[in-house]
């Protein structure tokens, strides 16, 4: 599933893109997923504006110059491409928003993405109203983390993928991100303490930087808007390693799972 990383490298390639271009309709194949696509979205998005480009979590946030948002989410296989409005669609493609003679293709083989139009604040939307701080701004850090711990007795890492508490730390990245901080994923919340805590919000910050550099990472089918895929995976420290040599450290990395996750970690660099 396409998290915060690959969801904000989509972001950075379509925005230039985008911004400040006109909608000249769109072209519905398939109109059911996650949510039925609202069936007038070819003739609302007509001759409307891109005034910016933003992102919420994992949601991408088209904002147009009347006010209205269009919402997407690349669910669990999903992925946007800008190309000339003539390309044949292919099996999975299944929206096009056209741009004149270039269009914005999204495709879904899954169909657990969505489209949605907001008309509104996108702010008050029922999907983002209630989403915690961004994990790479000042709203978030070690404070709030600890704060948001405090007598839980859910797993560490469980409270880290509560959009809740921070939003967009998906599995991966709070594998990774708890293994730089030295804090085991089953740790019980409510024991790690505000020193971890520190540690932790800054490593997940400095490993979403990273994965956002690397243009995040690839391991079914995620690429840019221009067909590129991630190379994160290639500087993965646990995640997917299990019975792998720690780098550094050497011991073998374990494998349990927490919520249905698969999670990994080090049993000597990680307490």
């Amino acid at each position: 599933m396409p998290e915060l990383p690959e969801v904000e490298t989509t972001r950075r390639g379509v925005a230039p893109l985008l911004t400040g271009r006109i909608f000249t309709g769109a072209v519905l194949r398939q109109p059911r997923l996650r949510w039925p696509i609202d069936p007038e979205l070819a003739e609302r998005l007509a001759g409307r504006r891109v005034r910016q480009v933003a992102r919420r979590a994992k949601y991408l946030l088209i904002e147009l110059d009347d006010g209205a948002t269009l919402i997407i989410h690349l669910g669990m296989s999903g992925s946007l491409r800008h190309l000339p409005a003539d390309t044949p669609p292919e099996r999975h493609d299944h929206v096009d928003l056209l741009l004149g003679e270039h269009c914005l293709r999204y495709r879904d083989p899954r169909r657990f993405g969505a489209i949605l139009y907001c008309p509104g604040p996108v702010e008050l939307h029922p999907l983002l109203v209630k989403l915690g701080p961004e994990p790479l701004s000042d709203d978030f850090d070690g404070e709030v983390l600890f704060a948001a711990c405090r007598g839980k007795t859910a797993p560490i890492k469980t409270v880290l993928m509560d959009n809740h508490v921070v939003v967009g730390v998906g599995n991966i990245y709070a594998n990774e991100a708890l293994f730089a901080a030295g804090v085991r994923p089953t740790r019980p919340a409510g024991q790690v303490s505000h020193e971890e805590c520190q540690r932790l919000a800054a490593a997940i910050r400095a490993t979403l930087l990273r994965a956002i550099e690397a243009g995040g990472s690839t391991l079914r089918d995620f690429t840019d808007a221009i067909g590129k895929p991630g190379y994160f995976q290639q500087h993965y420290a646990v995640y997917g390693r299990d019975g792998l040599p720690c780098h550094a450290c050497a011991t073998l990395v374990q494998h349990t799972r927490l919520g249905q996750r698969s999670s990994f970690y080090c049993p000597h660099c990680q307490t």
